[in-house]
Formats: C-alpha cells, structure tokens, sequence
C-alpha cells in the first residue's frame, strides 16, 4: 500500500508541475505589471491575483485550504506576520492569503528560478543569508515596507522544520524588527503543508490534503519589552497552539 501511495504521489506531482506551470504562464505578465502601480496599491493587486492563482492551483491539485482567524487584522493596521515553516507549500499560502498587502523575508537564491523568480522577487525581500551585508540591508528594507502601511511576514525558524517538534527555535529578527517599530505581532500557523509538499524526504512527490491556516490575535510590544522576551512570549503562544491543534488537524 505504501509503494502505492509513493507511486501515486509522484504521477500526482507531475500533474501539479504542469499546473503549477500552466497557470504561471496566465499570471506573469499581470503580475509584472504590478511593479509600476504605486505602493501599496502594487502589492496589494499583486496579492489578489496571487491569491486567484493559488485558489485555483490548490483545487486543481485535490486540495483545500481553511483559513481562520482573518478578523484579527485591524483595518488602518499593519503587522509584522510570524509564520512555522514545515514546507516548501508554506510560502504559496502565505503572500496570497495573508488579509492585506505584504512582503515575506525570502533566500535570494530562489529568484534565480526562470519566470518564477519574477514572482518570487515581487513579493519578497531578498536576504542571502551567508552575506552579513545582505542581512543587514533586508532588516532595512523590512522596515521601509512597514513604513509603507505593508504587513511584512517573517518565518522565525529561519527554515523548513524538520524536527519531531511543533516548532524550531526562534531567531532574533521579528522580534528586534517589532521592538524597533513598535508594530504587533500577528502569529499565523500553518497545518498539513508538509502531507501536501514532504521535501527532500520525499523528492518530486505531491498528495491531497486539507490545509489550515490560523490567525492569532495579535501580541503586542509591551514597554519594557525585550526582543528576546517578545520572542519567548510568541514562541509560547505559536507552540501552545501547535500542540493543542495537531491532534485534530492531523
């Protein structure tokens, strides 16, 4: 049964590439064009035909997306958005289904990608990671987007979980990013991307199945508050909600 599965999941997989590709090809020239549409009107059309693109994209590939917890973003509010990252999935929901404009902190390497790169780059910014000076200018650059009245969202973990446990340690970024600009935090968690998209344990392998995506209310920056207590706090708060909610969505 398992080798059933493992066939399946690759034919299925072929399928989605050529989805994924098919329905690339419709959505890169209106998403090029976005670039010169003033801020943050740019990003937000950007995020619309995203999010199309995506609705699309995960019904033709058997899946279904629940999202809960959208009335927690304010309007007239921008947030810094932390997500868990588990899969190469997580960032497809994210940027489209986040309420509002935004931008994700992303490995510059995957601009590299032909014509996907031209969307990547559109809703992100870019840090090589290896590079002190590129670390520094993209905390900049965050902060010019929260300038911008955009939500900038941020995976803490720094990359895909691939531990046995709900959540990584946190890095530091978000959380001296929040206390700089006195922005709150929404936490957002994401559920069975990793069933969707498994990784390198299962390379070129795509399967059917419901995913979660949960707002949190928002945390926000007390006045004595550290960056590294905000980072504990928002820990808690995400691996508490990990914890209580696996069991059922799993």
């Amino acid at each position: 049964m398992l080798l059933i599965k493992n066939v399946l999941g690759r034919i299925w997989a072929f399928w989605g590439a050529i989805i994924f590709i098919a329905t690339l090809l419709l959505v890169i020239i209106p998403i090029w064009l976005t670039n010169y549409i003033q801020e943050p009107r740019g990003t937000e059309i950007f995020r619309k035909i995203s999010r199309t693109w995506m609705q699309v994209f995960i019904f033709l590939i058997g899946c279904r997306l629940i999202v809960k917890g959208k009335e927690h973003f304010k309007k007239g509010e921008n947030y810094i958005v932390t997500s868990n990252h588990n899969s190469y999935m997580d960032v497809p929901l994210t940027t489209p289904f986040i309420p509002g404009p935004n931008k994700t902190i992303a490995k510059a390497e995957l601009a590299k990608v032909p014509l996907f790169g031209l969307i990547y780059q559109r809703g992100s910014i870019l840090v090589d990671r290896k590079d002190e000076k590129s670390r520094k200018d993209s905390f900049g650059k965050m902060k010019e987007v929260l300038k911008q009245g955009l939500h900038m969202c941020i995976y803490p973990e720094g990359t895909r979980n691939k531990t046995a446990e709900p959540l990584k340690p946190f890095h530091d970024g978000a959380f001296k990013l929040a206390i700089d600009t006195g922005k709150s935090i929404i936490p957002v968690l994401l559920f069975n991307t990793k069933k969707v998209l498994p990784g390198p344990a299962k390379p070129f392998y795509l399967w059917p199945a419901t995913m979660h995506m949960h707002f949190l209310p928002p945390v926000a920056v007390q006045p004595n508050d550290t960056a590294l207590a905000l980072k504990e706090r928002v820990f808690n708060i995400m691996y508490d909600h990990c914890k209580s909610n696996i069991p059922v969505l799993s």
